[in-house]
């Protein structure tokens, strides 16, 4: 009985962290990016250049090499950089626009 007390408290920590993270993200998608940076940084610059963005249209952090997170917590979905939100990521994970960091762990 204790067993099944404990597997249940743990799926219920498990659920709510992966609910905490992605109800935090209310202006766009969860992504897990391998860093971010302002766009004008020469490094984010360049890739920007190379997918056709204007640095002086970006507003908020650019993330660079970015994954979507689905459920964090769940079926090994994690993220282990920075998970951020961001309300464009058309650009096939190489970089998304308009980030803002989140605490998927709070």
């Amino acid at each position: 009985m204790q067993f099944k007390s404990a597997a249940f408290a743990t799926l219920s920590l498990v659920t709510f962290a992966a609910a905490t993270g992605s109800d935090q993200c209310t202006t766009g998608s969860l992504q897990c990016c391998q860093s971010t940076g302002t766009a004008s940084s020469s490094s984010i610059a360049s890739l920007l250049a190379i997918v056709g963005v204007a640095v002086q249209d970006v507003t908020g952090l650019v993330g660079v090499t970015c994954s979507a997170i689905s459920g964090v917590g769940v079926g090994g979905d994690s993220c282990t950089a920075q998970p951020v939100c961001c309300t464009n990521n058309s650009f096939n994970g190489v970089i998304a626009l308009g980030c803002s960091p989140i605490n998927i762990g709070a």
